[in-house]
Order: C-alpha cells, then sequence, then structure tokens
C-alpha cells in the first residue's frame, strides 16, 4: 500500500506525475539502471539525525551526502546517518530505503541538495523497490518544501 498512500498525497497536491514500475533494485545505481534514467535525476532520500532529530537529506542518486558540509549548511551541532533501527518505524507502509522524499508525510524536515535545481524532472521511490514516481522538480520543491542548500563536498 505505500505507493497508494503517496499516490494519494500527490493527487490531493494537484501534481501531474508518471509512475515507472521496474524490477526490484536495492541500491541507487541499480534502481538508475533499472529506470534508464541518469543518477543526477534519481532523487534519493538518505534519513539522518540533526541535533538527534530524525529530518530527510534528499540528493542525487549519484552523489553521496558530507555530513560535515551538511551540519555547517544548516548550522547544526551534530548531524549523523540514523540506523535503520531508528527510522524504520517512522514508514511502516513503505520497504525499507525506500522512502518518497516528503518530510510532510512523516513529520519530518526536508533538506534537498541544490544540484537537483538542474532538472526539470526527478525521480524517486514511491515507498517500493520495484516502482519510481516521476514528476517535475518545481512540484517536489512546491510540495515537499525542503531547505535548498549545497551539502556535498
Amino acid at each position: 500500500m505505500p505507493v497508494q498512500k503517496l499516490k494519494q498525497f500527490l493527487d490531493s497536491q494537484g501534481v501531474k506525475y508518471v509512475s515507472i514500475g521496474h524490477s526490484p533494485a536495492y541500491t541507487a545505481p541499480e534502481i538508475a539502471a533499472a529506470a534508464h534514467v541518469h543518477g543526477k535525476q534519481l532523487a534519493k532520500t538518505v534519513i539522518v539525525k540533526i541535533d538527534g532529530k530524525l529530518a530527510m537529506a534528499v540528493l542525487p542518486a549519484n552523489y553521496h551526502v558530507n555530513l560535515e558540509v551538511l551540519k555547517k549548511a544548516i548550522g547544526a551541532r551534530t548531524v549523523e546517518l540514523a540506523s535503520e533501527q531508528e527510522f524504520k518505524g517512522r514508514f511502516p507502509e513503505c520497504e525499507i530505503g525506500a522512502m518518497p522524499p516528503f518530510g510532510s508525510i512523516y513529520d519530518m524536515a526536508v533538506y534537498a541538495e541544490d544540484a537537483l535545481e538542474e532538472n526539470q524532472e526527478i525521480l524517486f521511490n514511491a515507498g517500493t523497490h520495484s516502482e519510481l514516481i516521476r514528476m517535475s522538480y518545481k512540484d517536489f520543491r512546491r510540495i515537499a518544501d525542503p531547505k535548498v542548500i549545497s551539502f556535498l563536498a
């Protein structure tokens, strides 16, 4: 049911999107290859702890989040990767590692890497390891309302 909840959310926001099914893939490079898209267009969601609170870092799939740069960019005391144990309960309808990048659904802040703004459209996991959503970056920014910053080294 994760895809249905996400689609209902997108529909309620008046967003145009396309759902893309693909063979099961678990890493960002596998997903990009399965969906035949460039890693810059595929947005991955990394769950981090910022001063002890869970948050989403959303960045192109072919990049790695630099926690020190993120920490400085937002003025936090601590930023670290969250463990699966720490966040799996926040996404009960999603497969682990396939969370869509909408913090408002999960009561989390969202920090988006500004490199994503180079894309007209982005794709992201729809809550499963076999389905993506493609939508305009402009709509993503409007409904996710992320703090857009540069946090790559």
